[in-house]
């Protein structure tokens, strides 16, 4: 695995995944909320429940589409910041990690209140601030050492906590008395809808699962089946606790209880019934607690990935793998907002349901992002899971309705602290994030549709000596070619790995890459006014890899850079550029760049199909100075029929040049007549900056003939030497 940087391990398998949603999930949601939820809808609090979940479900099922086309860190967070662009990116992202925080220390909170419930001598506010920032800082140990040892955690925590919820739903159903669920609705429909927004943080732990995606073993599988099972099967659990516990005894006491479900477990289950329900309760804090601690500290790392905050966050640990910055930033806050707790106990209460609200409108902002990922369709976006139709568009049209709804039946207060977040997401885009994001978004390609038939120069990059020479040469050719598409250039980067493994989470190296890339690259676009596409690639093999690209490209040309040594360990350009050379179903120039001056380029013509690709690749190139190119052709005095051999070499740069498409202004033509051709050759070129010379455009096996002219032009001009080989 990776030693530093950004990469992070995929050790999560099924069980894993559904524990962590589910340890988010049966937690607080159960044992503390159930209070509040019953003092604001009575019995149809239940109702609220199914609600919630149902427009939980329908994020699953869109988060589920995206997160299968990128399975990697940051969850809705990403998914908007790449569809809707660095505004949405970071409105979504700061409300994210604060909303999880909010959880977190709402959690712990609730933690300390159980455990000094029952025990006298413990009973006082500072005892419970004190227990919750003793189990947080339990909890970024864990998180700290390892996702492995965090999620294992959860597996023990969240088993418990779920059978001894079991036995308590299984066992209250028979002590339900009909009389305390009525009225079923003592508030109405809008407090039913309301109570839905209160309870909603209950339902974060799907979103988790999609926040870890990056290390998720399999992600096209047991994403999709974690997050909507997990969602399911925790709504039907929430569903059955409600009516058990406004069942057992009437909602009014319910909701004056700090600790309801436990003095449910009294009414039925006894003492050790309470001991057990506790235990569970404490447990499920914790759970809760971590999951949101995982979840926050990798929405702060990616939002450092792509530029929104400081990268300092976008690191791992070297040697555990986790981003170690993150998890340390997010649990002091945390630990700030318990503290907080210690003085204003309504002030944590409601930054938990201002989490709800963030999390309501990240939501809906993820449903739209899945229509303009569907719309703008871009490379590399090919989930394993797909909402089938009528599913689409239903699922992110209704979830977007029913999100909002939800939002609008909020209490005041907590629409005004939503609000806030949102306005300082949206100041700092506009004073931080603004011009440092790696992603424009795909919005507004999506609106537009997809150009109908680009012009694709594909332009491999890896040293930063060569990397903004090659990017202006590939600028200059597709910006040359408009006549023939609408001009695109893709850059791309290949990171050699010498044995690639499913398990690695390569997709956070390809990020790392392609800010690099189009940090390098945008001053090069924009001079050139040419639309750029950046790709990074893990493969074992370079050259093939590049080959890959090319074929899903489509690319018409490719530009590659290459050190000038020729026949070097049995290889003809070198191990990586040879299976391009001879395999790519594109124009092809292999340039040597040894001064960062294009100047006027030459192109050596000759007889030959290749002449005019070499000839209108000079005029390519030519562009970058905005020169114009000349061609040479070098004839020996001795020609056929004692005819005139500055006629004939003129004659064979204007049929070069009218085959390339090149009017007569377009070029000089400059012919030599000498007896030693290759020294002509050799002392015409190096007048010029960059020389154009043809390659063979068929090979003989593995063979690719270069000839001497080409060798002695490549080891004795000193200008950039462009060899070129037509498709």
């Amino acid at each position: 695995m990776s030693a530093e940087g950004s990469e992070l391990e995929r050790t999560l398998g099924f069980v894993e995944a559904m524990t962590l949603g589910g340890g988010t999930m049966i937690g607080a949601g159960i044992f503390i909320l159930p209070g509040i939820a019953a003092e604001t809808a009575g019995p149809a609090s239940s109702v609220s429940y199914a609600i919630a979940g149902f427009v939980a479900l329908l994020a699953a099922l869109s988060l589920s589409e995206l997160a299968t086309g990128m399975p990697i860190a940051g969850g809705s967070y990403h998914y908007v910041n790449r569809a809707l662009g660095g505004l949405f990116g970071a409105i979504v992202g700061w409300g994210m990690w604060t909303g999880l925080m909010f959880a977190s220390a709402f959690y712990m909170i609730g933690f300390g209140q159980y455990l000094v419930e029952p025990i006298p001598f413990l009973d006082g506010r500072v005892f419970i601030v004190g227990l919750g920032l003793v189990g947080l800082v339990l909890l970024l140990g864990v998180n700290y050492y390892g996702t492995e040892e965090s999620s294992a955690f959860q597996n023990v925590t969240i088993g418990v906590e779920t059978a001894i919820i079991l036995v308590f739903v299984a066992v209250g159903v028979f002590f339900i008395d009909p009389g305390n669920l009525e009225p079923f609705a003592p508030f109405g429909p809008g407090g039913v809808v309301a109570t839905t927004g209160i309870v909603f943080i209950s339902f974060l732990g799907f979103e988790i699962i999609a926040t870890v995606a990056g290390e998720i073993k399999n992600p096209g599988r047991i994403i999709p089946l974690s997050m909507i099972l997990s969602v399911v099967l925790v709504t039907i659990l929430y569903v059955l606790v409600m009516l058990v516990s406004t069942g057992v005894i009437p909602f009014e006491s319910l909701g004056d209880s700090p600790i309801p479900v436990s003095d449910v477990a009294v009414t039925y289950l006894g003492p050790a019934g309470v001991v057990a329900i506790v235990f569970a309760a404490i447990i499920a804090a914790i759970s809760s607690s971590n999951s949101s601690i995982l979840a926050a500290s990798r929405v702060i790392y990616a939002m450092g990935r792509d530029g929104v905050v400081t990268d300092w966050f976008n690191v791992s640990h070297p040697r555990f793998y986790t981003p170690h910055r993150a998890i340390a930033a997010t649990g002091g806050l945390t630990a700030v907002l318990i503290l907080v707790g210690l003085e204003v106990e309504t002030i944590i209460a409601l930054l938990a349901e201002a989490a709800s609200f963030s999390f309501l409108v990240a939501y809906s902002l993820v449903h739209v992002s899945l229509v303009v990922f569907r719309r703008a369709d871009p490379d590399g976006y090919d989930p394993s899971f797909a909402l089938p139709r009528p599913l689409y568009p239903a699922v992110p049209i209704l979830g977007v309705v029913l999100s909002l709804l939800v939002v609008s039946q909020m209490a005041t207060v907590v629409v005004v602290i939503g609000s806030g977040i949102v306005a300082f997401g949206v100041v700092w885009y506009a004073t931080y994030t603004r011009g440092r994001v790696v992603s424009e978004g795909l919005l507004s390609e999506a609106i537009r549709g997809r150009p109908a038939e680009p012009f694709r120069v594909v332009v491999p990059v890896s040293n930063p000596a060569t990397q903004r020479g090659l990017l202006r040469l590939a600028a200059a050719s597709a910006h040359a070619n408009e006549d023939r598409g609408t001009p695109e250039l893709v850059a791309v980067n290949v990171t050699p790995v010498a044995h690639p493994s499913p398990l690695q989470n390569v997709e956070a190296d390809r990020f790392e890459h392609q800010r690099d890339l189009l940090n390098n690259a945008h001053d090069i676009a924009a001079e050139m006014d040419v639309t750029l596409r950046t790709r990074t690639v893990v493969a074992a093999d370079v050259g093939e890899a590049i080959l890959d690209v090319l074929e899903e490209e489509a690319a018409d040309e490719v530009i590659l850079g290459w050190d000038g040594t020729l026949g070097r360990d049995g290889h003809v350009f070198g191990a990586t550029v040879d299976p391009v050379v001879r395999s790519a179903r594109c124009d092809v120039s292999l340039v040597n760049l040894r001064n960062e001056t294009v100047g006027t380029p030459v192109a050596l013509v000759a007889p030959g199909h290749n002449a005019p690709v070499v000839a209108h690749q000079a005029a390519e190139f030519a562009t970058v100075d905005g020169t114009v190119p000349t061609l040479l052709n070098v004839q020996s005095p001795r020609g056929r029929n004692d005819s005139n051999a500055k006629e004939r070499g003129r004659s064979v740069v204007v049929d070069a040049a009218e085959a390339a498409g090149l009017a007569p202004d377009e070029y000089d033509i400059e012919v030599v007549v000498a007896d030693d051709i290759g020294r002509a050759i050799v002392e015409a070129t190096s007048q010029y900056d960059t020389v154009c010379v043809g390659l063979s455009g068929r090979t003989e096996g593995s063979r690719i003939p270069f000839g001497t002219v080409t060798e002695r032009v490549v080891h004795d001009v000193p200008s950039n030497v462009a060899l070129i080989r037509g498709s």
